[in-house]
């Protein structure tokens, strides 16, 4: 008689977990593996490992997963929801869990298991969960272990939004690229993760009692474990960790496979070998960027018109005029002549330290520089403008959209329209005759930048110029929309499993970075709004498959120059050269000085007022100190000035709340508690005022701060609420755990205001 074995497979967003249970409900096999968009061969040869051990045994089996659905339809297996699963798994081997905190791939659940089962699961957004964390890792140059190694030897926590990809990149890149240690990066990255997940998830009902964490980042990232037990308060016997947690949604499938059909494993195979793919509606298909390489050739030629003379350096003689632009990502340098013609350029990735890169490229062209040219004047302009210009002694600093300016009309004489797209940035000015009229930035998704396009190009291994040839060839490119880059995977991945190929994704891509820029940033209805003089730049427009989908949708010819990738460094050696007056002595480092420069950071406190800001301190060597984190420049370590005016918002924060209370034994009716929030911030002299007549002691809950709002993440029941509705929830229970019985909260429907009075319309609940 065959034995029986009962088998559960996971298609998850990244990952196939597999899991072999025996009757006695032991693991007797498990699998973990990343499906690198290709599920069909991934599973398959995890069966091909499993059926040389268990080729004669019969089986039951079910597929789980948000990948699954699709694949048990294709073999017919029985499909079986993830949150049945994985509580049959934890009911099973764990029956002492309240709740089950599980992070997948792209997707974080929240499972209630007191009083019936109640999920909680992320929707639109894919912030906080492990390709999440891959892709912040990917900015510190490590992978996911490496960013726990790196947490375990952090010093102080800075916040970091985790609601989305983007978001989190805006706060981790200015933090590289001020010097923060990248210990306190990781670890900050992972309780972004902890807050996101439980602000988000539990919607106002409490994580009580023992907590059950499953899923792969939660399995092998120790330190984010750390970060939900500390953030949950969690003693060690509450904390459920199963051995194998990062399987027991397959083993949760195993379980409810028993009551299936029994099957032989030969059979098993056969349905997958007979597997076949998918293919893609046609419906979601776009138009080919180039009907044949005849047209792409036209194209290129049109654009290679536009291109910056040149002149050698080596044999160059007289004055020269530098301009360095400290992006996001990368740094880039340009040094011109009296007319405007390049003598040097470069290019290159700031791997996470604009400074070091940026005296690299100096070394280099000193080396390079013969004796007779000589630099008279530099500007400094991007992310890393002030920290350069304070370490370097760079003579200008000057804003990103000025020098873009600059540069688009030296090739462009009466530009109207300026797009340009960086690595995690874009920009898109509007002017009108030679002045900045309106400046649109992507504040809300990057998913129509460089490193959108790079993302995906490594994901599925390959270089970035490589990719942008196979778009060039496509003649069906995919319909991918132009949503949030974690989100974008899952599409990406299913056009694979339906047969699309590198160049019908790539294409695709290329028109999701200009749909967005379109139609996400700029907002247009209608090709005429953007003008008929365009200038594009950016590195990301290198690519000619970017450049014809802008073209194709704008239906536009524009202006690519050939230094696209460089114009913030050459609009900045362009205002150097305007703003150089004869005589001016540069106070840019010299070699020697280069070499002699030292960078020491250290952590502080400010202390100079309530906020207390963490900054981070990079002292160099010659004497020069750079300040960053300080949210006023009394943070910034500058002598302060005489007969400063009166600061009057801290006038009317003290007037406001510098009441004094009743002592306890004058307060005849007891204690109440105010939140220090919303429109207490204008009406508290009033409250405050008619509750002590009434013989209350009233105190308030502590200024606002990230401690404050952490305190009432687990109580908020909408992640869509704005932040400062979040932080009265953080105030109530900052004034519970005074041990306040009593608190007044002010309902505030409407303000009616009339010539002659104002009348206020309040509900107050006590």
């Amino acid at each position: 008689m065959n034995k029986l074995f009962h088998v559960g497979i996971d298609v998850g967003s990244t990952t196939v977990k597999v899991a072999v249970l025996n009757n006695f409900m032991e693991l007797v096999y498990g699998k973990y593996e990343r499906h690198f968009s290709d599920i069909k061969k991934t599973v398959k040869e995890i069966l091909t490992d499993v059926y040389k051990e268990f080729k004669d045994s019969e089986i039951t089996i079910t597929i789980t997963g948000s990948g699954g659905m699709s694949l048990s339809n294709s073999v017919g297996i029985t499909f079986v929801q993830e949150v049945i699963a994985s509580t049959k798994a934890i009911q099973t081997y764990n029956p002492q869990t309240d709740v089950v905190i599980e992070l997948g791939g792209e997707d974080a659940k929240i499972t209630y298991l007191k009083d019936g089962i109640d999920q909680r699961m992320n929707g639109t957004c894919a912030g906080g969960t492990g390709s999440f964390i891959d892709q912040m890792a990917s900015l510190l140059k490590t992978d996911a272990e490496g960013l726990n190694e790196l947490a375990k030897n952090y010093k102080t926590i800075y916040p970091i939004a985790a609601r989305c990809g983007v978001f989190a990149k805006t706060d981790v890149q200015p933090l590289l690229n001020e010097g923060a240690l990248k210990e306190d990066i990781a670890v900050s990255i992972l309780q972004a993760v902890v807050i996101q997940t439980i602000s988000g998830l539990a919607c106002g009902r409490p994580i009580r009692g023992n907590v059950a964490f499953l899923g792969g980042p939660l399995f092998f990232l120790s330190e984010l474990r750390k970060r939900f037990i500390e953030m949950l308060k969690l003693k060690d016997e509450q904390v459920v960790f199963p051995e194998n947690s990062q399987l027991y949604i397959a083993i949760g499938a195993a379980l409810a496979s028993i009551n299936e059909r029994k099957i032989s494993f030969d059979s098993l195979m056969n349905r997958f070998e007979n597997l076949k793919n998918i293919s893609i509606d046609e419906s979601d298909r776009l138009r080919p960027l180039f009907k044949d390489n005849e047209e792409y050739e036209d194209f290129r030629k049109r654009h290679d018109v536009h291109s910056v003379k040149r002149k050698n350096l080596s044999d160059f003689q007289g004055d020269c005029f530098l301009g360095i632009d400290a992006g996001s990502t990368t740094t880039k340098a340009s040094l011109i002549d009296n007319e405007g013609n390049i003598l040097y350029t470069h290019y290159c990735n700031n791997e996470g330290s604009p400074l070091r890169s940026t005296v690299k490229i100096l070394k280099e062209l000193y080396s390079i520089m013969p004796k007779e040219a000589k630099i008279v004047n530099s500007a400094v302009t991007g992310y890393g403008e002030a920290l350069l210009k304070t370490a370097l002694k760079v003579d200008i600093g000057e804003i990103e959209t000025i020098a873009h300016y600059k540069a688009a009309a030296f090739f462009c004489p009466g530009v109207d329209f300026i797009l340009d797209i960086g690595g995690q940035d874009m920009k898109c000015l509007k002017t009108k005759d030679g002045v900045i009229e309106s400046i649109l930035l992507n504040e809300a998704c990057s998913s129509g930048c460089g490193s959108f396009l790079e993302t995906f190009a490594n994901s599925l291994g390959m270089g970035i110029k490589n990719f942008a040839k196979e778009a060039i060839c496509s003649q069906k490119p995919v319909d991918l929309g132009s949503r949030c880059t974690v989100f974008m995977n899952s599409r990406v991945k299913q056009a694979q499993k339906e047969g699309a190929s590198v160049g019908d994704i790539s294409a695709g891509l290329s028109y999701s970075v200009i749909k967005n820029a379109l139609f996400k940033v700029i907002k247009i209805r209608n090709p005429k709004e953007i003008g008929e003089k365009i200038v594009v730049q950016g590195g990301t427009f290198y690519n000619d498959a970017v450049l014809r989908s802008f073209e194709l949708l704008s239906e536009r010819e524009v202006i690519r120059p050939d230094i696209a990738g460089i114009m913030g460094a050459f609009g900045a050696a362009l205002i150097a050269k305007e703003k150089y007056k004869e005589s001016y002595i540069t106070k840019l480092l010299n070699i020697d000085e280069l070499n002699g420069l030292s960078v020491e950071t250290s952590m502080a406190r400010c202390g100079l007022c309530a906020n207390n800001c963490l900054l981070t301190v990079n002292n160099f060597g010659n004497g020069e100190k750079f300040v960053s984190g300080n949210r006023c420049e009394r943070g910034a370590g500058k002598e302060k000035k005489k007969n400063l005016l009166p600061n009057l918002f801290k006038y009317k924060y003290d007037r406001l709340f510098q009441y004094k209370p009743l002592k306890e034994e004058e307060a005849k009716r007891g204690i109440l508690g105010i939140p220090r929030v919303l429109n207490m911030y204008e009406d508290y002299p009033f409250w405050f005022t008619l509750f002590t007549e009434l013989g209350f002691r009233v105190e308030l809950s502590s200024r606002s701060s990230k401690r404050i709002y952490e305190k009432g993440i687990e109580t908020i029941p909408s992640e869509s609420v704005c932040y400062p509705g979040k932080m009265v929830h953080g105030h109530i229970m900052n004034l519970i755990e005074k041990g306040i019985k009593t608190i007044f909260i002010l309902a505030l429907l409407m303000k009616v205001k009339s010539k002659k009075k104002q009348t206020t319309i309040i509900i107050v609940l006590l």
